[in-house]
């Protein structure tokens, strides 16, 4: 079977967002990226900023912070509350239509399926640091901080939902370094895949 679902994991920086983008313009499909964050705001309640910061950037303490969580219902924690509605509507788009999903641990939760290549983008640091003062602004000064960080908070969100480990590479069809690769061929590879 061929596959309808792409998910696409990757570290900061790497352009795993802008590969998912590509991808999905050749094949004629939407991508799923913010608008998850969105469409779980709308449902939940919760603001949009709050579900994106305890999304995929975890705050510093956020392992501790689940067991001290003063924000408890049901039993259950906001972060707890707003996985269960990520988890729900990932499931949603993979039976709704053929898709790319970035991110939001889409690789796990769409595991037992088929129809899903699952895959991890990642570069070199210096490529990533590069990039993230260009694309995203980031002061020259230190930027491999910033990646080390938001790669440290997306590992302990991934493992804490998943128990898995972020960017191994048994979790995923293809991990692949756009670094040596460039984004046209990363984007040709899947494609053709």
């Amino acid at each position: 079977m061929s596959s309808r679902i792409v998910t696409i994991g990757r570290e900061f920086g790497s352009g795993g967002r802008t590969i998912g983008r590509l991808l999905a313009q050749r094949r004629g499909v939407p991508c799923y990226d913010r608008e998850i964050l969105e469409e779980i705001s709308e449902k939940s309640g919760f603001a949009q900023q709050y579900i994106e910061e305890m999304g995929e950037y975890t705050q510093p303490g956020f392992l501790s912070g689940l067991f001290s969580n003063r924000f408890y219902y049901q039993g259950q924690s906001n972060e707890d509350i707003i996985w269960l509605y990520q988890r729900q509507l990932i499931q949603e788009l993979a039976e709704r239509e053929s898709c790319v999903i970035v991110g939001r641990c889409a690789d796990y939760i769409l595991q037992d399926r088929e129809d899903v290549l699952r895959v991890f983008i990642h570069a070199d640091l210096e490529f990533r640091a590069r990039r993230i003062v260009d694309v995203y602004g980031q002061r020259e000064a230190a930027p491999e901080q910033r990646l080390r960080e938001k790669d440290r908070r997306r590992a302990a969100y991934y493992q804490f939902y998943t128990d898995m480990r972020w960017g191994d590479a048994r979790n995923y069809h293809v991990s692949l370094d756009v670094s040596k690769l460039g984004f046209e061929r990363c984007v040709d590879l899947l494609s053709d895949l």
